[in-house]
């Protein structure tokens, strides 16, 4: 398996097997992602094969992690964990200080995969999906 940028014709592989992976952007608001210079989009690849992909929006020295996604016939596979890795690393290149993220509640295996990384808990964002269900925000401070 490799990581390496999204591209746009990644993003179509992606948006035209849409149903592989979880329900969470339109394919407009992903595309204006990728050709934001302050995000930063990862695929992980197998044989030309789109597992899961992964994005960080930088402002000054805050990362954010956008998303992270993997096909649902290759969860539980470390695929999640290695592209939270790469995102990780990607951020520290850039300089950052800290990263953070909002996670589902429900989300229970992710949640458990970003505390196994160093992540800490700060409160809760209400209503934070579809103005039905809550989000924890996430930071994980990096060593200067």
């Amino acid at each position: 398996m490799e990581f390496r940028r999204m591209s746009l014709d990644d993003l179509n592989k992606i948006a035209s097997n849409l149903n592989n992976f979880d329900d969470f952007w339109t394919f407009g608001i992903f595309k204006e992602e990728l050709i934001n210079p302050k995000c930063h989009y990862i695929v992980a690849v197998q044989d030309e094969d789109i597992l899961g992909f992964g994005g960080i929006s930088v402002v000054l020295d805050e990362a954010n992690i956008n998303n992270i996604a993997v096909r649902f016939d290759k969860r539980n596979n470390k695929i999640g964990s290695k592209i939270l890795l790469n995102l990780i690393d990607i951020s520290k290149l850039l300089n950052c200080s800290f990263i953070t993220l909002e996670v589902n509640v429900k989300n229970l295996p992710a949640i458990k995969l970003y505390e196994n990384f160093g992540f800490k808990n700060l409160g809760i964002r209400k209503n934070y999906y579809n103005g039905q269900t809550d989000a924890y925000i996430m930071k994980l401070e990096f060593e200067k």
